[in-house]
């Protein structure tokens, strides 16, 4: 490997370190809004007897972006996920 080479993986290294650290920060948002849907969503079935399917959707993309965040910092996928990509539909 020429040392042009070798700096360049180290750039792309360093990069995604920084992507990283920038999805630690998401990933904890997105935990606390996933807490947030799940007490609303409770209060919600409390007072209707049924969910809100709005709240299941957005609940279910989240948890689908989660994942995706998940796969990205461990490695397991070098996609970057929303707001790199389309917000995932929900499945």
């Amino acid at each position: 490997m020429s040392e042009i080479e070798a700096t360049g993986a180290r750039e792309k290294v360093w990069m995604r370190g920084l992507f990283m650290l920038v999805f630690i920060v998401l990933f904890g948002v997105g935990q606390w809004l996933l807490n947030l849907i799940a007490v609303i969503q409770f209060v919600w079935m409390l007072a209707t007897g049924r969910s809100n399917p709005q709240l299941t959707g957005f609940g279910r993309s989240l948890a689908v972006w989660l994942a995706d965040v998940a796969r990205f910092q461990s490695c397991a996928s070098e996609e970057r996920p929303f707001p790199w990509t389309a917000w995932p539909s929900p499945v």
